[in-house]
């Protein structure tokens, strides 16, 4: 269900497959914090090289879950023309008893950082392929917390230590079984300002339960934003495998396939940043208008941002040309 009025291309002329059939990677250094990093980016042919710039896709990965675990969805929306990052943070947070894997807000703009200098060097995988100036977040439970607490541009423990300021690059995001509640122990309204934000959610999932996700879909202030539920996805249909070693354990089994929920998660969140970082009109019709109708695994709820009614723009178009005759009688009553 779309609410709110936009400018799709027609349905027959898109094709939501990948755009670049061959994704290659590389293992790095993060240096501005020292996380280790996983990048994943499109394989081009020679002429295009010097003509392809990828925005920067940061996925966020859930608490506890080796990167390892997100190489086939980070593959997947590399795929649609991403450059996807995927770091390894490790943090230690006493007064939980918690050590382990653990993102935290301030790792987007050290990736940031570190994805301009990628860029400019010339001895980078990836060098003068990235667009530094669009960045898109993914996130797979606390890891979209974090996400969505960056998107309202705020600094809430634990998902945030110290301070952190939303950098002017993000264009939007997409999460998987995320919610406000899960770190923080509260919903809170999340003032995206406009950013466009996806909620991804399992019909399965046991962990962070449909309801909740309800719950901070309504929260999200401003369209555009969408509630895609994929039936029979649980917790874990994003990872490579279900209830990867180390993660707490979603006891719903899923019903859908483990690759087919893995692409499904991926061409959605893909094809939603598509539509609103990139304007791609035939991403932006299937996310909002005929997406849900060809996926038999796909519900999709989604506002857009409204665009003024005819007679509305003729009425202040009207009220400007008699802007400069109202001052004038004005004027002239004063005088």
């Amino acid at each position: 269900m779309a609410v709110g009025v936009g400018e799709p291309a027609a349905a027959d002329q898109f094709n939501a497959a990948p755009l670049f059939p061959q994704v290659d990677s590389y293992n790095t250094t993060v240096f501005t914090n020292g996380d280790l990093a996983d990048i994943f980016f499109p394989i081009t042919s020679n002429s295009n090289v010097s003509q392809q710039k990828f925005p920067i896709a940061l996925l966020l990965p859930g608490s506890q879950v080796d990167t390892s675990q997100y190489t086939e969805f980070a593959q997947i929306v590399a795929s649609y023309g991403f450059t996807v990052v995927v770091p390894e943070h490790i943090r230690s947070l006493p007064d939980f008893g918690f050590m382990g894997l653990l993102p935290e807000a301030s790792q987007i703009n050290h990736v940031l950082d570190f994805m301009v200098a990628e860029n400019s060097n010339p001895n980078s995988p990836i060098a003068d392929t990235v667009d530094t100036d669009n960045l898109v977040l993914l996130g797979h439970s606390f890891g979209g917390s974090v996400g969505l607490s960056a998107i309202d541009n705020s600094c809430i423990f634990p998902l945030c230590e110290g301070q952190f300021q939303r950098p002017k690059q993000l264009r939007a995001g997409a999460f998987f079984g995320s919610s406000t509640l899960v770190g923080t122990g509260q919903f809170f309204p999340i003032s995206n300002q406009g950013i466009p934000v996806a909620l991804v959610r399992g019909s399965q999932d046991g962990l962070v339960v449909p309801e909740l996700t309800q719950v901070d879909y309504g929260l999200i202030q401003e369209p555009p934003k969408a509630l895609i539920t994929v039936d029979g996805a649980n917790h874990f249909g994003i990872t490579n495998i279900n209830n990867p070693p180390g993660a707490r354990t979603d006891l719903n089994n899923p019903t859908l396939a483990q690759a087919q929920a893995i692409e499904t998660i991926a061409r959605w969140s893909a094809l939603f940043l598509r539509a609103y970082a990139l304007d791609d009109d035939g991403a932006f019709d299937y996310i909002n208008n005929t997406g849900d109708a060809l996926d038999e695994n796909v519900t999709v709820i989604s506002q857009v941002k409204t665009v003024p009614e005819a007679h509305s723009v003729w009425s202040l178009f009207l009220i400007m040309l008699m802007f400069p005759v109202l001052r004038l009688r004005s004027q002239s009553r004063v005088s």
